[in-house]
């Protein structure tokens, strides 16, 4: 049960899991004995957020059900797939010549490949053809690990390149032909200029305005392919002129190799200066947030500048919060491909710290840095400790703002006064700081902007897992970049 939010999380968000769970012995829940402790029905509890649930009756079809799911977290649109495990099976010895177990190739599609050579012909023409192409990359193009193919393409046909908010770092942010998803003038005006565009491994959802006008343009006027390894996510929000199901990047190696067979690399994009010219003036819109001054801490928007500074751009970026995401988002470039996690779908809150983990165990190499609300950071703080006995050196920035900055900023556009806004303060006593070196790990208060670089660099150099405490002023963390269009979310 406590892992079913994780699931569904990762359901909703294309991520591959394997889960198993221990149940109470079948004796004691097929059927379930009224008043028996922890019985219930674990797998028709996960069925609705997992691809694949199942329990394992009999020690002999462990290697089956195994393999059934993996095949479904694995095939087309990545997802979870459940085992349950009868406790009394936990100790049950299995006769390894009856229950052989296989290689992947052996019992699930390993290799999609690049789908149909019609489709990829088809794409190929109206790619060859297009005066203002442009591309547009969803999850799908890091899971098949194809942000190369993607640049590749895109970069022959000097085309305009935007992704889907959990594909950001398939292209690098301070690419010249870089179209940022909230970039609100020049990015929607890209999108509807265009007379081709290519959807790779996204259905076009919430955030990517539906595939739709107006921040798309008219599919009746311009053609759209989409490259997908789920055909059920083939024209799924927006009409397409050619659908493929494929390997993205077996599909965008063909298709880059059948459009040089039909031209020469374009030199350059139709009024891309015209475009950069309104991505400048959002730019400056955005310099609002930056320049304003708080009255005590910090402002939430020099706290992330400062870490994207500080870090490598290989560094990953993780984010958890309510309103401390946007501003993450606004002010935290992206410049590699797997370099940003954030519950992208379900928003949930909490995730920040086991992400930060994750991530660092998956790729010790690599900087790791966490910046969270306070309000978030408290669903999953004690997992500190879990970075400490890994020995995983995170960096987990805490804005502190005392409380819920997104329900701040709700109670502010119904016109309630502040002493209107009820639950929605944390205790000021708290310091975050002081609980991470309670747990062995590296804890720093941060008050100012000019202690925050000198603390980051401590942090860093402790080789532990690290904790800043960060004072923010309240009143500008309930204003961040964007907010005012969560106005218009219920209307809907």
């Amino acid at each position: 049960a406590n892992m079913l939010s994780g699931l569904s999380s990762a359901y909703a968000e294309g991520h591959p899991v394997i889960a198993l769970a221990t149940t109470r012995r079948s004796l004691t829940t097929h059927p379930e004995r009224p008043g028996a402790w922890q019985a219930t029905d674990l797998v028709e509890m996960a069925r609705p957020v997992t691809k694949f649930s199942a329990l394992i009756s009999r020690p002999e079809r462990v290697p089956e059900l195994v393999r059934a799911a993996f095949r479904a977290a694995l095939t087309g649109r990545p997802g979870p797939a459940f085992l349950a495990i009868p406790d009394e099976m936990l100790n049950v010895k299995i006769d390894s010549a009856k229950a052989p177990v296989f290689p992947a190739e052996k019992y699930r599609m390993t290799h999609m490949g690049a789908g149909d050579p019609a489709w990829i012909a088809q794409a190929a023409d109206l790619l060859a053809k297009a005066e203002r192409p442009y591309l547009h990359a969803g999850k799908g193009v890091l899971w098949a690990d194809a942000a190369e193919e993607f640049l590749a393409l895109g970069d022959y046909l000097k085309a305009g390149m935007g992704c889907s908010l959990g594909a950001r770092g398939v292209i690098p942010e301070n690419h010249e032909r870089y179209f940022f998803l909230f970039d609100m003038q020049a990015t929607a005006l890209a999108r509807n200029e265009a007379d081709v565009i290519l959807v790779v491994g996204s259905r076009l959802g919430e955030f990517d305005g539906w595939g739709m006008p107006p921040a798309w343009g008219d599919p009746a006027r311009q053609k759209t392919i989409q490259i997908d390894s789920d055909p059920l996510s083939i024209g799924v929000n927006r009409p397409v002129d050619v659908g493929i199901v494929a390997d993205a990047k077996a599909a965008l190696r063909a298709l880059l190799e059948a459009v040089k067979a039909r031209r020469s690399a374009r030199e350059s994009m139709p009024d891309l200066e015209r475009y950069r010219e309104l991505s400048q003036q959002t730019m400056m819109q955005g310099m609002q947030f930056l320049t304003a001054e708080p009255e005590y801490g910090l402002n939430p928007g020099h706290v992330v500048v400062t870490a994207r500074n500080f870090f490598p751009p290989e560094a990953v970026t993780v984010l958890d919060g309510g309103n401390t995401t946007l501003w993450g988002v606004a002010f935290n470039q992206i410049f590699q491909p797997r370099s940003f996690l954030y519950s992208v779908k379900m928003g949930y809150l909490g995730t920040g710290l086991p992400f930060a983990i994750g991530a660092k165990l998956a790729d010790p190499q690599r900087p790791v840095y966490c910046i969270t609300g306070d309000g978030a950071f408290g669903f999953n703080a004690l997992e500190l400790e879990t970075a400490l006995r890994e020995q995983v050196p995170i960096v987990v920035l805490v804005v502190v703002d005392e409380g819920w900055g997104m329900e701040r900023t709700a109670y502010a556009f119904q016109g309630y006064p502040p002493e209107a806004h009820h639950g929605i303060d944390i205790s000021g006593e708290v310091r975050y700081d002081l609980l991470a070196q309670s747990l062995g790990c590296y804890g720093e208060k941060v008050d100012t902007p000019e202690q925050l670089e000198p603390a980051l660099r401590r942090a860093v150099e402790s080789g532990k897992p690290a904790l800043l405490h960060i004072t923010v002023d309240k009143a500008l963390n309930a204003k961040p970049p964007g907010y005012e269009l969560f106005r218009y979310v219920r209307t809907l």
